[in-house]
């Protein structure tokens, strides 16, 4: 049975804001959830297993997900973002998308002893095999989850990425209690795309026509090669980094380097990546409307700054503790290249939204020519980082965000007029008082004698209650102090409570 709901999307113009925030609350919830469940699974797996294994998983994945999501990233985005869809087109993609999948699924089986040779580590070659399942199963999702983001359904999509994740993290964790080593990790990371897929279809109840070549489906697959080329070069600039910290040190380090990266991430992906699609809905409808599209963009890039400034001032600052905390001491090493990726985190969050202007203007061809410019500074910048160890790869990597902010938002935002220079004051007193702040904890807590003698010998999760209230009080403070008044404070809290769904309310 088909459904044509499916491919109208009029009647989610009236009221858009209120979806949009609704959705943000869904996504954002859930979350938070999520979060906790592979916060409290990687605090477990990490005592089950060591470095390597996370180590092998990472040399395997580094190049699988790059076939993994060829077809997960652009097609999915193609569906939201174009007016003009119907049965037919979405049919044709469909049987495209797991054709091109199962072939990627086969090349990348035949990868594996190549990519085990590159590595100079056998055990690879299996885990590699495993994780190429991952391909197909992944992408059976694809249409299914582009037509529910379409539809800002934004409850089932996040139910779907909750349950996969908790589906991926009990498996592990059961899997390396009985002993089964790296393989847990691939097992879970197999379990987390079949769960993935299987929700899909059980929430999305349009089914695929016989297989055909629909004649307007061209302009869908451009859209979603571009997309999908600017993520493969984003991708590679993210992971070059992986691949010569592999390479060049080692399984051991790149466990060490990849887990902090992953903990660092988990706020990017609670705050951009789940926030992307509901974004690209909203923006997209209002997309021929510039300045309703302006105004709208600068309200949520102002939230997020908000919340992302002080969190990278907490990570900064906090961040030894929370890896001896989560990971344990085996995992030491990883504290001080997780605190330099955190200084990047606020400013990582705001230049992620050029994505969001791109794909909802319906400018991927622009986005991919930016893809260009960000892999040719990360790439140097790595690559010069690389001589200071793995946490020169960090710092290298935070210091890209600063570097490329500006020009990116500001050719992301051309095509309608939004300029830096709008952008700007909008987060840069966000900016100042979470550096004022993280700066001021720092000084008092490991500088001041005798309050870092006395602090030093706290248990480890009070010295992270302690330095986090602190950087968060002292953030308020100060933006009480430069916004001269509670507007900020308060646009969250009412943003806060139009996020909570109507049904909770009544």
């Amino acid at each position: 049975m088909n459904h044509p709901d499916y491919f109208q999307t009029d009647h989610l113009k009236s009221g858009l804001r209120a979806k949009a925030v609704r959705g943000a609350g869904a996504v954002i919830f859930s979350q938070m959830f999520s979060v906790a469940g592979q916060l409290v699974g990687t605090m477990i797996l990490a005592r089950l297993l060591t470095p390597v294994d996370f180590g092998l998983l990472a040399m395997a994945m580094t190049f699988s997900l790059l076939f993994e999501n060829l077809g997960f990233i652009g097609i999915t985005e193609a569906i939201v973002q174009r007016e003009d869809v119907d049965h037919g087109m979405i049919t044709s993609l469909f049987w495209l998308n797991l054709l091109v999948s199962l072939s990627l699924t086969v090349v990348f089986m035949l990868l594996a002893p190549w990519i085990a040779d590159f590595y100079g580590e056998p055990r690879v070659k299996g885990v590699a095999v495993g994780v190429a399942l991952s391909i197909v199963a992944c992408n059976l999702s694809t249409v299914h989850m582009g037509l529910l983001q379409r539809n800002m359904q934004f409850y089932e999509t996040s139910l779907i990425a909750v349950a996969s994740k908790w589906i991926n993290m009990i498996v592990a964790i059961v899997l390396a209690w009985y002993g089964w080593g790296y393989w847990s990790l691939v097992a879970g990371a197999v379990a987390m795309t079949s769960s993935t897929a299987a929700g899909a279809w059980l929430f999305c109840s349009w089914r695929p026509g016989p297989p055909s070549l629909h004649r307007g489906i061209g302009p869908l697959i451009r859209f979603a090669l571009h997309t999908y080329g600017n993520y493969l070069l984003s991708y590679g600039s993210k992971n070059f980094g992986n691949l010569l910290i592999g390479w060049h040190f080692g399984s051991q380090s790149l466990g060490y380097f990849k887990k902090a990266y992953d903990l660092f991430s988990l706020p990017a992906t609670f705050l951009t990546t789940n926030l992307a699609s509901v974004a690209l809905s909203s923006l997209s409808r209002i997309a021929d409307e510039p300045e309703k599209y302006r105004r709208t963009y600068l309200e949520s890039i102002s939230t997020l700054a908000f919340i992302g400034m002080p969190l990278s001032a907490v990570l900064t600052v906090a961040g030894r503790d929370i890896i001896l905390f989560v990971l344990g001491p085996q995992w030491t090493k990883a504290g001080d290249i997780f605190t330099y990726l955190g200084m990047g985190i606020g400013v990582m969050l705001i230049y992620a939204t050029n994505g969001w202007l791109h794909l909802s203007l319906g400018r991927a061809d622009r986005w991919l020519r930016w893809g260009v410019v960000e892999f040719v500074v990360t790439f140097l910048l790595i690559g010069i980082g690389m001589f200071f160890g793995p946490e020169g790869v960090a710092l290298s990597w935070t210091l890209s965000f600063y570097i490329l902010l500006a020009p990116g938002l500001r050719y992301a935002g051309s095509p309608v007029d939004l300029r830096f220079s709008g952008i700007l004051p909008v987060i840069w007193k966000f900016f100042v008082c979470a550096l004022l702040a993280g700066l001021s904890s720092w000084l008092l807590l490991y500088a001041t004698e005798p309050v870092s003698f006395v602090f030093s010998g706290l248990p480890v999760l009070i010295r992270i209650v302690t330095s986090g209230t602190l950087c968060c009080a002292l953030y308020l403070l100060l933006v009480l102090i430069l916004h001269q008044g509670v507007e900020p404070i308060s646009r969250f809290i009412r943003i806060l409570k139009d996020m909570v769904p109507v049904s909770l309310k009544k």
